[in-house]
């Protein structure tokens, strides 16, 4: 691999982040697979389409809306695989996920809504004359590796990172032994992606912390780290005991860490 296929991102929280860039072929690799799954889509609702044309039981079915229709679903399913999956999957369709590459943005930060449109939008120019020739010209040529719609939207594709093989830690022992993970508290992608590296370090540092604290120290450190990070993930701070505060505290420290927790 060379150095060119390497990219240094300073994110705005100014932590500088290696990536690697994925170039033309495992982005190909990546688009047949979910070429695969769009055209078995396509020939599933065009078979529906002639059962529904030949069926007596739609009343239109000698009208021209059964073609429009199917126009409409495939069309839907061409463009909307893509921008729903790298939307909602964190910048991955299937084909993406299973060769093991993303669409980030260029400041290190996952894919955003407006992006996501754009850069999914432009793939009708990126696909001209045929069989996304411009695009594929655009990666081999392009010294990121970009297509047309990755220029517009300020992305970039990228390897995923590997995560952290060790053993686990004191507080991940402490974790486990108190029977919490992911599962106990139920917190969406939407809201750990909202979250920074600043509340990263803050549940990071008080993971690093708490085994070493007395009882005062602990439930003091619990409650003012509980009064700043619950409202950013809508949870709820009143009534509860430090004990509540230090699982949801521990479980959020799970999450981000998934997120957060890379080998550069």
């Amino acid at each position: 691999m060379t150095i060119e296929e390497r990219i240094n991102i300073k994110t705005p929280e100014y932590v500088s982040l290696k990536f690697r860039l994925a170039g033309l072929g495992s982005r190909a690799a990546a688009m047949i697979i979910d070429q695969i799954i769009i055209t078995v889509a396509n020939v599933i609702v065009f078979l529906l389409f002639l059962y529904s044309a030949s069926s007596s039981m739609f009343w239109f079915t000698d009208s021209i809306w059964p073609i429009a229709v199917a126009i409409i679903i495939i069309f839907i399913i061409n463009w909307g695989y893509f921008f729903i999956a790298e939307y909602f999957y964190n910048g991955k369709t299937i084909g993406k996920h299973l060769i093991g590459i993303r669409v980030i943005q260029e400041n290190g930060h996952n894919i955003t809504l407006l992006s996501c449109f754009i850069r999914n939008l432009l793939r009708i120019v990126d696909m001209l004359p045929t069989s996304y020739f411009l695009g594929i010209v655009m990666v081999f040529f392009h010294a990121k590796h970009k297509r047309l719609g990755d220029l517009a939207a300020g992305t970039i594709v990228v390897h995923e990172r590997s995560k952290k093989k060790r053993k686990a830690s004191s507080i991940e022992k402490y974790i486990e032994r108190r029977g919490l993970s992911k599962s106990t508290i139920s917190i969406d992608d939407w809201t750990i992606q909202s979250l920074g590296k600043k509340e990263w370090d803050l549940l990071q540092g008080y993971s690093e912390k708490l085994l070493e604290l007395d009882i005062s120290q602990r439930r003091d450190l619990t409650r003012k780290l509980a009064a700043i990070l619950f409202p950013k993930v809508g949870m709820k701070l009143d009534n509860q005991t430090v004990k509540e505060l230090e699982d949801a505290l521990l479980v959020l420290y799970l999450y981000m860490k998934e997120e957060w927790e890379y080998e550069l």
